[in-house]
């Protein structure tokens, strides 16, 4: 210890006490290796103090009085006459408490440090652990529910669905024809404008735009861009897709309710269609359209006319050799489904 050896050998008289009632007598103290050491005036050690235990019991005052913690009683006083020693004894205790371990501090430190960690998973894991969890457990009944709630937001952006009577069995026929195996029918809804493509919401239910009804001669396109809507949802929930742009409370309203709570779905579709999400990655795209039977090549230039960014939707065409056993529509129910939207 620095301070220590800096007072090594240090010694001053004092006057010693025992005891509460004792007489004091005069004594020698000196600075051992941690301790203070008291002796007669023949020199023989009447008591040692241990260093870590000595308190002042009359700080800035004159003579200087010391007692072991704990012993009142038992004092020693220096006068005057012995400031380096005083000093030495302050500095030493000075020296000492600040190597005492801080028991308080270091329950605090872990106090603190065990608020930041759950307050790092609170902002960082829990949000997207419940999130997981609701798209385990939300039923598919639920589904159509949301999807449901979730088609007036997109209404008020893209005018009211598309339902000339005379076409929906056009539609019916076109959901029929895109059915995956053991699987249930999407169910198809055409809207006026705001949407480029197709959007599925939760429970099965896709959106389409009316010019790819209307815009092309080819039903493949349409269908095209139904099936690739399928393929990106097959690796994106668009339950999750929901659930990741509502607040946090909806996702936990929902999962203890059963229900979303009101205006949580308000603004989802103005992100959505502000920001049109990525497609699926062509493989599982290509492997979709040849479960279905549908040419990828109609889809690829709808996307690109010059087939530039789609080449390998192209190239890759499942029926570019020989068109499927089945059409997407016949003629007359794809002219019929042109209609759908009216003049």
């Amino acid at each position: 210890m620095t301070a220590l050896t800096k007072y090594q050998r240090l010694e001053a008289p004092a006057l010693w006490r025992a005891e509460a009632e004792g007489q004091r007598r005069e004594v020698i103290v000196s600075l051992g290796d941690a301790t203070l050491v008291i002796s007669d005036l023949n020199d023989r050690a009447l008591t040692h103090w241990s260093l870590a235990a000595v308190q002042r019991a009359n700080p800035g005052r004159m003579p200087a009085i010391f007692h072991p913690d704990g012993d009142p009683g038992e004092t020693l006083e220096i006068g005057e006459d012995g400031p380096e020693m005083i000093e030495g004894i302050e500095k030493l205790r000075q020296a000492i408490e600040r190597r005492r371990p801080r028991p308080g501090r270091l329950r605090l430190l872990f106090l603190g440090l065990s608020f930041a960690a759950v307050a790092a998973l609170g902002v960082f894991w829990v949000p997207g652990a419940l999130r997981d969890y609701a798209q385990k457990v939300v039923p598919g009944v639920k589904r159509v529910e949301i999807g449901a709630a979730i088609l007036p937001e997109f209404q008020r952006l893209t005018g009211a669905p598309c339902r000339e009577a005379t076409a929906l069995p056009a539609l019916t026929r076109l959901s029929e024809r895109l059915r995956r195996p053991r699987g249930p029918a999407p169910r198809l809804v055409v809207v006026r404008d705001g949407l480029d493509g197709a959007l599925q919401l939760p429970g099965r239910m896709i959106l389409i735009g009316r010019d790819l009804i209307e815009g092309y001669d080819d039903p493949d396109v349409v269908a095209g861009f139904i099936l690739a809507e399928q393929a990106r949802t097959s690796r994106s929930d668009p339950l999750r897709h929901v659930l990741n742009n509502t607040p946090l409370r909806a996702t936990f309203q929902l999962v203890t309710t059963g229900a979303l709570p009101e205006g949580a779905l308000t603004s989802y579709a103005e992100r959505v269609l502000a920001l049109p999400l990525p497609p699926a990655p062509n493989a599982v795209v290509l492997e979709r359209f040849a479960e279905a039977g549908v040419r990828s090549s109609p889809y690829a230039y709808a996307r690109d006319v010059t087939g530039e960014t789609t080449l390998g939707l192209i190239e890759a065409d499942p029926y570019a050799a020989s068109p499927p056993g089945q059409p997407v529509l016949s003629d007359g129910d794809w002219l019929r489904l042109q209609s759908i939207c009216g003049n």
